[in-house]
């Protein structure tokens, strides 16, 4: 299917009159950037690389996608479109880097017409992709190591369900509910049953928790995981190692103040002898209540609407700006909405316990000679149109995990402050 309708009338308008006048053709590069974090956030995670370049070969106007644009546009303009394939090419930060504002997260080079096509495609991936990203990883540092369990897919559209999984795993989920998630990038699949399973085993003389827990155990085996505060959580417990034994893999708890009854469960697991059985908690959980929980016995998170909506920032509030003409840098100067022009690249300078303290943004014209430890950011993405690599989702997990290594220990509080490092502008004189 084309993505070429993924866009905003406006981008065709400006083809339409570049190519009357010949501007079209003209060489350019658009920036895509963040001006600044959402507010309370101390570094972002770059998410939607690897679906921006999968989009950028379906980007092209069949017929079905020209039939509506000819009730606007000129005979020369859908000619135009007809032969559409992006030549250009693209440069950015590798998917999975953290990225802070002013950083050029994506450098779009080609004609004007070809880069001003892309607008929309690359924000609304980026900006979606990210915000979900960003907020996981907060999540991810404050669960410290346990499982979190991505079940966002009935909080948002269908099809950003399937992208919020595959943001939220970049960023350190162990696993996604999402089926065509999993299918479609290989993301782990988990999940087993809710409360709708527990009442079905209801019969005249009231609710059978044991004969519910039984048909899940005999189909799944003992190592699943029993959802027990359907009624009672003291007797959902009694009942799942009555019917499951001491080898039950897990019960989840998805309601009431999950530390006090984590606390109370964990206690009677180990009084029934199911020292091994694993705790998950689930129910409105965020990256702050996640943090609230890390001294409880809790080995598992269960997390949707948050995470599927990017946790209070459901945008990265990304933009995507021209820099450069024929060569020539351009700015926009209207207030609180400049941009820097120039066609830009980055390192990220660190201590050398590999603790990161600076990002510097420079023009590609006029590279750096640093002797600091430093790291470029700016890798190329697309070659004359051509995608450069395959996206990996397990390299960009690994990036990830990397960068929030790397942060200074302040730049991990969830509380109000300002980005975790500086970023220092380098223009020419």
């Amino acid at each position: 299917m084309s993505a070429a309708l993924l866009t905003d009338k406006y981008e065709l308008t400006m083809l339409a009159a570049a190519l009357h006048d010949g501007s079209a053709a003209r060489t350019t590069t658009f920036e895509a950037f963040a001006r600044r974090l959402p507010d309370g956030r101390r570094y972002g995670v770059v998410a939607g690389t690897g679906r921006f370049l999968d989009a950028l070969r379906e980007f092209i106007f069949d017929d079905t996608a020209l039939e509506p644009l000819a009730s606007f546009l000129d005979s020369t303009t859908l000619d135009y479109l007809r032969d559409f394939r992006f030549t250009g090419d693209i440069d950015g930060y590798a998917e999975g880097e953290l990225y802070f504002p002013g950083s050029p997260i994506l450098s779009v080079t080609g004609t004007f017409a070809e880069c001003v096509l892309l607008e929309t495609l690359a924000l609304s991936i980026f900006n979606h992709d990210t915000a979900i990203a960003s907020a996981a990883a907060r999540m991810v540092s404050a669960a410290a190591g346990r499982t979190l369990i991505e079940m966002g897919s009935r909080r948002t559209h269908e099809q950003a369900a399937v992208a919020s999984a595959r943001a939220a795993y970049i960023a350190g989920f162990t696993g996604t509910s999402n089926l065509e998630a999993n299918r479609r990038y290989g993301i782990p699949a988990m999940g087993t049953s809710a409360h709708a399973f527990t009442m079905l085993y209801t019969t005249a003389d009231g609710p059978d928790e044991q004969a519910a827990f039984s048909a899940q155990v005999n189909a799944l085996g003992t190592g699943t995981t029993l959802l027990v505060d359907t009624y009672d959580v003291t007797t959902g417990v009694a009942n799942a190692i009555a019917v499951a034994g001491t080898e039950l893999g897990a019960v989840r708890i998805d309601s009431g103040d999950l530390g006090v009854l984590a606390r109370r469960v964990r206690a009677q697991l180990d009084d029934l002898g199911a020292t091994g059985t694993q705790i998950v908690v689930s129910g409105d959980l965020d990256e702050f209540s996640i943090a609230a929980l890390r001294a409880d016995p809790v080995n598992s998170y269960g997390v949707g609407t948050s995470v599927a909506t990017g946790s209070g920032a459901p945008t990265a509030s990304m933009v995507y700006k021209l820099v450069e003409v024929d060569g020539l840098p351009v700015e926009k100067r209207s207030s609180r909405k400049e941009s820097h022009g120039g066609r830009k690249a980055a390192l990220r300078l660190s201590r050398p316990t590999g603790t990161i303290i600076e990002e510097v943004i420079y023009p590609v014209s006029a590279p750096l000679e640093l002797t600091d430890p430093a790291r470029a950011l700016t890798v190329p993405l697309v070659r004359g149109g051509r995608p450069v690599g395959v996206p990996d989702l397990a390299a960009a997990r690994a990036l990830v995990a990397s960068g929030l290594r790397s942060l200074p220990w302040e730049g991990l509080a969830l509380s109000q402050g300002e980005p975790a490092i500086p970023t220092r502008q380098v223009r020419i004189r």
